[in-house]
Parts: C-alpha cells; sequence; structure tokens
C-alpha cells in the first residue's frame, strides 16, 4: 500500500467533503483503539475544526488511558482540535432501570450492550447539530462490509466513513505512519460494549487477520468445501456472520406500492 498517498486521499476526500456539504468540520468518538484514532488523526489532519469525544459507560481504565492519551496528543499537536469527555454512566444506568425484568439473559445483555452504542451515537450527533459538524465513523471495511460487527443505528449511524475500504492491517498501517502511539495500535480490538474484558476477536471467534483471509477468499468466489482445518472453520466462521448481518449492510427495505393500487 502506497501509504502516504492513501492518507492524503483520504484527508483531501475529507476535505471535499465537508466543503460541499456547507459544514464546518468533524465530531469522532474516540474509544482507546486504531480504528478511532486514526479516524480522529486523519480528521485533524484536514485542518478542519475537529471535536474529539471520549463517551465512558462503566470502560476499563486501559481503555479510558488510551483515549485520554490519544484525544491530548492531538490536541496538542494540532490547533484545530478540541477534546471533551461525556460520561454517559448516568444515563446508560437511568436506561437499564426502565426494564424491571431482569437483564441477566443474553438477549437482554447483548440488548443492553447495543443501547451504550446507540447512546454514544445520539451523544454524537448532539454535538454535531451543535458545531454544524459531520459524525465521522470509525468502522473499517472487515467490520463493516465483512461480518457487520456494528450497531444498527449505532456506530454504524454517521455521516461519513473515512476508512471503511481499509482493512485492520490497512488502519493499522496508517496509524503508525501518522503517529499514533504503539499502545493504540497494537492494542487488543474491543467495541467497549461490555462490562467485562472481552475483545472483538472473542466475539468473533477469529482474529481481524483471520477474518481479511476470508473475505479476500470470498470476493475471488471461493466456499467453505474449498478449504480443511483451521481456514474451513474460519471462512465458515466468516461467512456466518456475513449472513447473520447482511441486514445491516443493505439499504432499508422499502415495500414499494403498485401504482394499480394507489
Amino acid at each position: 500500500m502506497k501509504t502516504k498517498d492513501v492518507v492524503d486521499h483520504i484527508i483531501n476526500w475529507l476535505n471535499s467533503y465537508v466543503e460541499e456539504s456547507k459544514l464546518d468540520g468533524f465530531v469522532v468518538g474516540v474509544s482507546g483503539g486504531v480504528d478511532s484514532a486514526l479516524t480522529s488523526a486523519l480528521c485533524a489532519n484536514t485542518g478542519k475544526p475537529t471535536l474529539c469525544l471520549e463517551m465512558p459507560i462503566h470502560q476499563e481504565s486501559n481503555q479510558v488511558s488510551r483515549a485520554n492519551r490519544h484525544t491530548s496528543w492531538l490536541a496538542k499537536n494540532f490547533s484545530n482540535v478540541r477534546a471533551k469527555v461525556v460520561p454517559l454512566n448516568d444515563l446508560y444506568d437511568s436506561f437499564c432501570k426502565l426494564d424491571t425484568a431482569g437483564n441477566d439473559n443474553i438477549n437482554t445483555l447483548l440488548s443492553l450492550a447495543n443501547t451504550r452504542s446507540r447512546l454514544r451515537m445520539a451523544t454524537l450527533y448532539y454535538f454535531a447539530s451543535q458545531e454544524r459538524f459531520l459524525v465521522a465513523g470509525t468502522g473499517n471495511k472487515v467490520e463493516d462490509f465483512g461480518v457487520g460487527f456494528y450497531t444498527k443505528y449505532g456506530d454504524g449511524g454517521v455521516d461519513v466513513s473515512p476508512i471503511a475500504d481499509l482493512m485492520k492491517s490497512e488502519v493499522r498501517e496508517l496509524a503508525a505512519h501518522l503517529g499514533v502511539h504503539e499502545s493504540i495500535v497494537n492494542a487488543a480490538p474491543t467495541d467497549g460494549l461490555w462490562d467485562d474484558n472481552r475483545t472483538d476477536e472473542d466475539q468473533l471467534s477469529a482474529t481481524y487477520d483471520e477474518l481479511e483471509w476470508a473475505m479476500q477468499q470470498q470476493e475471488n468466489g471461493k466456499i467453505t468445501a474449498d478449504f480443511t482445518g483451521r481456514d474451513k472453520t474460519v471462512f465458515s466462521t466468516y461467512e456466518k456472520h456475513h449472513t447473520m448481518n447482511k441486514h445491516k449492510m443493505i439499504p432499508i427495505p422499502i415495500c414499494v406500492i403498485p401504482q394499480q393500487l394507489k
């Protein structure tokens, strides 16, 4: 990959888009992971006003410290960057109290995990509206178009997706090029939506490198029967997530009324 050229291309694309939209800048949710670190660094490099929001909801301390380190680094090096911490613990806890049936079954736990993401989305758009900014998404290609590993109308609710054509390995490469701290580049990916230390790879049952491989194999027309051993397991896992989450990747279905019925 021509790293510098790709970085320049994304920065120019972001600049063109925000100027055409007649808005003033970008807001990015920063989690302490490499995807949000790269996205916020790219937005910062546009020279346009960029607001980095940390929105902790009972986060692990290492996620908070990495996010703080990154936003402090950006604010120090880019005069157009502001960082703001908006704790959402109380809001989330109040939401949890709406359900008195208990929250220890898997469906409720998943619903609550997704709720964290949707509360953050609402917060991003609150500040985006205040500032006349665009919400910059932080999803990469494997997450957004491979396994659909994001929350519909949560972290999937954005205005622009600057890194959605980059594999995870490419995200790491660009982040390192832009000077993102090594601890963030090499951190185990996590969506930060659970009350434990589970990583993305724990939830997906495969590493991002494996999922990248599977995505490329599918694009090349391969099927599960073409593989054996671990390759077969990974490819099958990828296909399962891709099929299950396909509804996130396609336009919302519209019931078209035949003209003769109108």
